[in-house]
C-alpha cells in the first residue's frame, strides 16, 4: 500500500434523495473514510436529504443542467484538495462494506503501474454483476451486440463479461463505473473522463485510455459492493437501450479509428442497430407496450 494514502470520494446522484441516508450510513461504518466528500446532484432538484456529519466534510455541487455521469465526476474531483492521492468514485446507488476501501488499497499496488482498481459487485440479492470485462474489440464486439439479447450463453458474450470463479486479484480489460478507487496520478494523466459521453460506456472508454497510457485497471473480488441500480432509469428502459447503442457506436470509432477501419465500424454499427432494435422490442413487450 502507498505511505500515507489521502483518500477522497466523488459520489455522483440524479433525483437521489431516497437514497443519500443510507449511502452514508453505509460509508461512516467504513474502517477507511474518506478525508473529503463531494457529492454531485445531477438533477433539477437540491438534494435534502444529506445527512449532517461531524466525521465527514462533505461539499455538494448542484449541477441541474445534468451533463452526464463522467461529466459530474470530472467536476467533483476539481474540488478535492490537492493533498488527495486516490480517489473513491460512485453512485448514489452504491452501498459500500466496511472493508471495502481499505481491500481496494491493500492491493491497488499487485500490479505495475495500476491506475483504478474495482470491486466485486453485487445486486440487493447477493447476485454478481459482471463488472471486470474485457474490451469490446472485433470479434467480441459483433457476437456479443448481435447473440447476446437472444442468447445470453453465447461465446462472444461470456468472453465479454469475464470469468469470477477465481477470487484473486487480476487486471481487466475494464472495470464497471458504478464504484472504483482510482489513482489520481493516473485520471489526471488521460484527462478524466470523456465528457462526450452523457451516459454508458464512459467507463469503458476510461479504462481503454488508461490502458492506452500504460496503467492497469484491475479487479479485486474480496472487496464487496452492492449495487441497487437503475434507481433513476428503470422506467426509461426503452430510451436507456437507444442511449447506450449511441454510446458504442461513439467508443468503437474511437477503438478503431480512421478510414482503414471505415468496413469494420460499419460492420459493428449494423450489429449494434440490429441489437438496439431487438432489445427495444423485447422490453417494450415486457412492459405492455
Amino acid at each position: 500500500m502507498r505511505h500515507n494514502p489521502v483518500i477522497g470520494l466523488v459520489v455522483v446522484g440524479y433525483q437521489s434523495d431516497e437514497l443519500w441516508p443510507q449511502f452514508f450510513d453505509y460509508l461512516m461504518e467504513s474502517s477507511v473514510l474518506p478525508t473529503k466528500v463531494v457529492v454531485v446532484e445531477n438533477s433539477t432538484k437540491f438534494p435534502a436529504s444529506i445527512p449532517n456529519l461531524s466525521r465527514l466534510e462533505v461539499d455538494i455541487i448542484h449541477l441541474p443542467h445534468n451533463p452526464g455521469y463522467g461529466s459530474a465526476i470530472n467536476r467533483g474531483v476539481q474540488s478535492l484538495p490537492a493533498d488527495v492521492t486516490d480517489f473513491v468514485f460512485c453512485n448514489a446507488d452504491t452501498l459500500v462494506e466496511e472493508d471495502t476501501i481499505g481491500q481496494l488499497l491493500g492491493h491497488q499496488h499487485d500490479f505495475p503501474r495500476t491506475g483504478v482498481v474495482g470491486p466485486r459487485i453485487e445486486d440487493p440479492k447477493g447476485n454478481l454483476y459482471p463488472s471486470a470485462r474485457a474490451i469490446p474489440t472485433v470479434g467480441i464486439g459483433i457476437g456479443h451486440a448481435l447473440f447476446s439479447a437472444i442468447r445470453p450463453s453465447n461465446p462472444w458474450t461470456t468472453k465479454y463479461f469475464g470469468e469470477y470463479s477465481n477470487q484473486f486479484a487480476r487486471p481487466a480489460g475494464w472495470l464497471s463505473g458504478s464504484f472504483l478507487l482510482v489513482n489520481r496520478v493516473a485520471f489526471e494523466n488521460i484527462g478524466g473522463f470523456d465528457e462526450e459521453y452523457f451516459m454508458f460506456f464512459e467507463d469503458v472508454d476510461f479504462c481503454f485510455r488508461l490502458r492506452k497510457n500504460g496503467w492497469a485497471s484491475i479487479y479485486v473480488p474480496e472487496a464487496r459492493v452492492t449495487h441497487r441500480g437503475g434507481h433513476s432509469t428503470a422506467t426509461r428502459m426503452p430510451e436507456m437501450a437507444r442511449a447506450h447503442h449511441q454510446a458504442a457506436r461513439r467508443f468503437l470509432a474511437k477503438l478503431y479509428p480512421g478510414w482503414r477501419f471505415a468496413l469494420l465500424r460499419g460492420l459493428f454499427n449494423a450489429g449494434l442497430a440490429a441489437r438496439s432494435v431487438i432489445v427495444r422490442n423485447l422490453l417494450s413487450r415486457k412492459n405492455g407496450n
